[in-house]
């Protein structure tokens, strides 16, 4: 194993971070699959990691170089320490999500202006990057996750969707992108010129790093990628409902359904990646789904940051695995941090919150609980077309449990539309 020797060497010498060999031992994953990695090199790893951590501890401080291999091994090494779960499935330390989703204790609130752009360009380079993937693999340009590939039309149906799925983030990035419609992999290839070119050297390398797939499936990149890319419209929204919270307590009720607005417009304008994640052709998401046990998106943090800014879960559901899984989010609702519909409720009964802005805030609150709600239905029927009746990877029930929380109120203080006959028919995108 020419990598295991590499990495001896590496050891050996000055053992600098930044010249670790990354792509070495990336190739060795991606090569077989998390799940199949050797057990020699997961052993070399878990040597170099303490080695990492003496080292940065003997220093003033861990460096930049030794933060981000510390957190490369942790994310390649979750199932040799049996830790293996959706946040380091999805190598989300990585990314490093633009908002405050990787520090839920607090309760600050970031600029809109930086915090949005810096979701945008995530989402853009996550999508792009798929596509990418998709055009290499259609040229025979990459032996990556060889199994399983798509045929043609699946793969221009990908490209239709994923471009279809950035449009609205692209307009803000840069309102004079074009797409060009008639060519689903110009369109494709245009999207990823763009998001190369916006990224800094730092944020490709962590992108690359970010993809550790289980086993050799093509579609997993597929899958990897879009739920990273749900994990940073959540983390977003948290931030915008933060904003809303913090306008309700100190006074500001002109500006608090602004944030509420911008939320549902996110949400709303993901809903193409439901679509593009129904490519998926359903034998190789069962194939590749086999060795994710452990990792479940009820374990999602920014998706449990999003449920509890909008109200504060009742007592069996902050009780339940749902929360249980997410102890850092837990805690924090425990510790009693505020909600949306407790800044609602006491600006309303202090007289901050009336007249035409108080009719602005319950319009946008409406409509947001309405996006989250057709979302969980999206989620709920995509996730049966899936899985069935097989039970749910985490260690979780599965479809059932979808189905039974998929109509929990998003807000209490604030009732339906009482002018609304039915729900919106694609609020959460159709997954055809």
């Amino acid at each position: 194993m020419p990598f295991v020797r590499e990495l001896t060497i590496w050891r050996s010498g000055l053992s600098d971070p930044g010249d670790f060999p990354y792509s070495a031992v990336l190739d060795a994953f991606q090569r077989v699959g998390k799940h199949f990695v050797e057990k020699e090199l997961l052993a070399l790893l878990d040597e170099i990691r303490t080695h990492v951590v003496a080292a940065g501890r003997a220093a003033a401080g861990p460096t930049e170089p030794h933060r981000l291999l510390r957190e490369f091994l942790d994310v390649a090494l979750d199932k040799w320490d049996g830790r293996y779960d959706y946040r380091s499935y999805l190598a989300l330390p990585l990314l490093r999500l633009p908002c405050t989703a990787d520090d839920p204790g607090t309760d600050a609130v970031p600029d809109p202006a930086d915090a949005r752009r810096d979701s945008d360009r995530l989402l853009v380079r996550l999508v792009a990057d798929a596509l990418a993937f998709e055009l290499a693999a259609t040229a025979g340009a990459t032996t990556l996750l060889p199994e399983q590939r798509p045929g043609p039309a699946t793969v221009a149906k990908r490209l239709r969707l994923g471009v279809r799925a950035v449009l609205p983030a692209m307009s803000r990035l840069d309102p004079a992108w074009t797409v060009d419609d008639r060519s689903p992999a110009t369109a494709a290839a245009a999207l990823h010129a763009f998001a190369v070119a916006d990224g800094t050297g730092d944020e490709e390398h962590r992108l690359r790093l970010s993809m550790l797939p289980v086993y050799r499936s093509h579609d997993e990149y597929l899958f990897v990628r879009v739920l990273q890319a749900y994990e940073c419209v959540f983390a977003g929204l948290a931030d915008e409902l933060r904003g809303t919270v913090a306008a309700l307590r100190t006074g500001q009720p002109g500006t608090a359904a602004g944030p509420l607005a911008s939320a549902r417009d996110r949400l709303a304008a993901a809903a193409p990646l439901f679509s593009l994640l129904a490519t998926m052709q359903p034998e190789s998401f069962r194939t590749f789904r086999e060795y994710t046990e452990g990792a479940s998106a009820i374990q999602s943090r920014s998706y449990k940051l999003v449920e509890s800014l909008c109200r504060t879960p009742d007592g069996s559901r902050l009780d339940s695995a749902a929360y249980r899984s997410v102890p850092e989010v837990r805690e924090w609702v425990l510790a009693g941090h505020p909600s949306v519909d407790a800044a609602y409720r006491a600006a309303a009964h202090a007289g901050r919150l009336a007249g035409a802005d108080r009719d602005r805030v319950e319009r946008e609150m409406r409509a947001f609980a309405e996006a989250v709600l057709g979302w969980r239905r999206t989620h709920h029927r995509l996730a049966v077309r899936m899985l069935g009746a097989r039970p749910g990877t985490g260690y979780t029930e599965g479809t059932p449990y979808l189905a039974a929380v998929r109509s929990t109120p998003v807000f209490t203080a604030v009732g339906p539309d009482p002018g609304a006959t039915a729900p919106p028919t694609n609020t959460g995108g159709c997954p055809a």
